[in-house]
């Protein structure tokens, strides 16, 4: 995975979030600026979602986006390394 492409990309990914997510803010999307496991937590948070929960929400997402990137090309949101 490509850290500088999810970093240019991460305007688009941070509008998807908020669409799938609206009760993240846009000072929390700053602070995740693409790191997976921040999402998972303050979609925990936010929501009050078991840890798994959030979790498996987070990869549908992330398995969503992938598919649809995949389509053009780009790169997806990826576990921490």
């Amino acid at each position: 995975m490509n850290r500088d492409r999810i970093e240019g990309k991460w305007k688009q990914y941070a509008g998807k979030i908020r669409e799938r997510w609206g009760k993240l803010t846009d000072d929390d999307l700053t602070v995740i600026h693409g790191k997976r496991d921040q999402l998972v937590g303050l979609v925990q948070v936010r929501y009050g979602y078991a840890k798994e929960e959030a979790e498996r929400q987070v990869e549908e997402f992330n398995r969503a986006i992938r598919e649809e990137e995949e389509a053009v090309g780009s790169t997806h949101i990826s576990r921490p390394s």
